[in-house]
């Protein structure tokens, strides 16, 4: 009776996988989901009549600009090979003549520049100027983070941790500020172009420096064994202010942050290094510091008030505080359970603008705008998009925008919450926006009762009444969450592409927001026991594929498992700890060991501490749970990874062998953790969807 059952099941299995493959053709191709150009750095000129931002336009980068009053979009670069030289960092000019910018990666710990191209020339990072008006982009200097002057006349830029400027003549040299001891960055010129705030690193504290061009003197403001940082001048520029936090020196980098010493806020006198502080957060939730996604954590506005990201509550929100003030409470901007995502300045000074999700509809992002001095929000988008990165701009609001079945673009907000896209041509024709599936927000238990949220693609195919192979998916991160769209990130931005192939081919897909992640409160991010602390997240792994399992549409013998990064973590992690549930992996980056990456994580001398610490870390591990894996698994990695430690896919590799587990690898010589060339990720993908297909179907 047994052995008929086996042969039943079996039949029964081989139907499902016929029908799954007559019912699943696919209506599009990795390369078209991926093809929309992905835009980043979008950045408003200093008078606010234009926009320019970078395309990622399926390999070549390019910068683009958009000018009132018609804000028609083009290009300002000639770019249009996929060859690896990434784009990032534009800043205009005072007059919006021109825009420099970055191309290039920066350097691994080696020195080494990323070359996934295997350029025999070799690669560097470059500092450069494009006009507006027209001619080929002028190479300025070796170095990133341009800062353009005021009055638009030198650059400043960094190297190796130097502060370097060059004049924007043509034929003009380099010149080295000053030299000091430390990592400087950060730079931020004074309103009338006179001096440079920056941060100086010293490994272990951190110091905020100003040197005045005109006389060439270098000043510490308030000098101290903390860590300071993300310095703003006041408008008048007669002062600094800038986020202190208490050191930190004596906990691994995962260890949990829900409270500790209490940050605070200091304004100095650039011209004596004199400070005060301006304002300290209370103990307990959000006594430590939590920053958003914005070029500038602190806002000083036009009406002499100083906005500001803080965690009170367990929930990321903004407040302001009178910079003239010595104890006064600082007005709540925000309320409710949202997080900050990013927060700049309006154009009339007095206002922000910020990105958040909330309550309900956690998975998505909106625009607000509030009075610097407190009062309402006003929702300045709504419904099921997803908005970010608003600039601000004359006549509006720029901003980047995605959905659930449109990628991400730039866009103006206009009168009315009217969204216009900037560049409604740049994505292709065939961009298969109408055969994608719109995911559901859902929610489920972990294993000890945590809440956690994720979206749940159900294929076409799926109405057929049949059970079909499922996928989870994790994020990187852990700090990020994955939207009910096309992601912010590029990153996740293509990884929620190839869950909507995968959906096109018949496969359930659950993306799960597990904990460590963010946008579901301070306790949720810092999880107890996550991580090298306990690996308490593999409660979440269990109970994906027990929420797949009790769904009708889903196979619960076919249930496989992919991500990057972290995400990598956490699908080895699946498959070592739930062998009965996960079926086959796809491993992108992933951590194996935490001990590999313990230069990140311990800075003692209790070798009691220490190896008690790593004991944890090792358990922690999928690694210590190897006699438990069956499944095989894909593991995929670039040799030049600045992240993960490349021994991570070498060990796993070496360990799965030895105990007889099918192990595949496909590795990118000198390519980053990030794939640089887009074709890297077409064969990625293509490499991903079939090895669960092989072990699904």
């Amino acid at each position: 009776m047994r052995n008929r059952s086996l042969v039943f099941l079996a039949f029964a299995s081989l139907a499902a996988s016929v029908l799954d493959a007559q019912t699943t053709t696919p209506s599009f191709t990795i390369p078209q989901i991926l093809s929309a150009p992905f835009p980043t750095d979008l950045v408003a000129s200093p008078h606010g009549d234009a926009v320019a931002w970078v395309f990622d336009q399926a390999g070549p980068q390019n910068l683009w600009i958009a000018r009132a009053p018609d804000w028609r979009a083009r290009a300002i670069t000639p770019y249009t090979a996929d060859d690896g030289w990434e784009m990032s960092s534009p800043r205009w000019l005072a007059d919006g003549s021109a825009v420099v910018f970055v191309r290039g990666s920066g350097r691994n710990d080696r020195g080494e520049y990323p070359n996934p191209a295997l350029d025999a020339k070799g690669r560097s990072q470059l500092v450069m100027l494009a006009r507006i008006d027209g001619g080929a982009p002028r190479s300025l200097a070796e170095g990133a983070s341009p800062e353009p002057s005021p009055d638009g006349k030198i650059v400043a830029f960094t190297r190796g941790g130097v502060i370097y400027t060059v004049a924007l003549d043509s034929g003009a040299h380099e010149r080295r500020l000053f030299v000091g001891r430390g990592h400087d960055g950060n730079v931020r010129w004074s309103p009338d172009g006179s001096a440079i705030a920056f941060t100086s690193t010293r490994v272990d504290h951190s110091f905020i420096g100003v040197f005045n061009v005109r006389d060439s003197t270098l000043r510490y403001m308030d000098p101290s064994v903390d860590d300071d940082g993300y310095p703003v001048w006041s408008p008048d520029g007669r002062s600094v202010a800038f986020v202190r936090q208490p050191t930190l020196t004596r906990q691994p980098q995962h260890a949990l942050r829900r409270a500790g010493q209490p940050w605070s806020i200091l304004v100095a006198d650039p011209a004596t290094g004199t400070a005060r502080v301006l304002w300290r957060a209370a103990s307990g939730a959000g006594s430590m510091f939590r920053p958003t996604d914005s070029r500038d954590q602190i806002v000083w506005t036009g009406d002499n008030r100083i906005a500001f990201p803080w965690e009170s509550g367990g929930w990321n929100r903004l407040y302001s505080v009178l910079a003239s003030s010595t104890s006064a409470a600082p007005a709540a901007l925000t309320t409710g359970e949202r997080e900050i995502v990013s927060a700049t300045a309006g154009i009339d000074g007095r206002s922000i603008l910020y990105a958040a999700n909330e309550g309900n509809r956690i998975d998505l992002l909106h625009i607000w705008s509030v009075p610097a001095s407190g009062g309402a929000p006003t929702p300045l988008t709504s419904g099921d998009g997803i908005e970010w990165g608003p600039a601000a701009v004359q006549g509006g609001v720029a901003l980047l925008h995605s959905g659930a079945t449109t990628p991400a673009r730039p866009a103006m907000l206009l009168e009315r919450g009217t969204i216009a896209d900037l560049a409604p041509t740049a994505i292709p024709a065939d961009f298969p926006s109408a055969q994608l599936v719109t995911p559901q927000q859902v929610t489920f238990r972990s294993t000890d009762g945590l809440l956690l949220h994720g979206q749940l693609f159900l294929p076409f195919a799926a109405r057929d009444g049949k059970r079909h192979p499922a996928v989870v998916f994790y994020h990187g991160g852990s700090q990020r969450q994955m939207l009910l769209g096309f992601n912010p990130m590029g990153y996740y931005h293509n990884a929620y592409g190839l869950n909507q192939y995968l959906a096109s081919r018949g496969y359930v897909v659950l993306s799960v927001n597990y904990r460590s992640g963010i946008g579901y409160g301070l306790d949720f991010r810092e999880a107890l026991d996550y991580g090298p602390g306990g690996g308490a997240e593999a409660r979440d792994a269990i109970a994906a594929a027990h929420y797949l399992r009790a769904r009708r549409e889903v196979d619960p013998a076919r249930i496989g498992v992919w991500g990057g990064s972290y995400g990598g973590y956490m699908t080895a992690l699946s498959l070592a700890r739930d062998p009965a549930d996960y079926k086959v992996g796809v491993d992108f980056a992933g951590v194996h060991d935490w001990n590999l990456e313990w230069s990140r994580m311990e800075d003692t001398w209790d070798e009691d501490a220490e190896m008690k610490a790593r004991r944890l870390a090792y358990a922690s591990s999928p690694m210590s749970d190897l006699s438990h894996w069956r499944a095989p698994v894909l593991l995929i990695q670039g040799d030049d990874d600045r992240n993960v430690d490349f021994r991570q896919t070498v060990q796993l590799t070496e360990d799965l062998r030895n105990r007889g587990v099918h192990v595949e690898t496909l590795i990118y010589p000198d390519e980053t953790h990030e794939w640089l060339l887009h074709s890297h990720w077409i064969q990625s993908y293509e490499a991903t969807a079939a090895f669960l297909e092989r072990y699904l179907r």
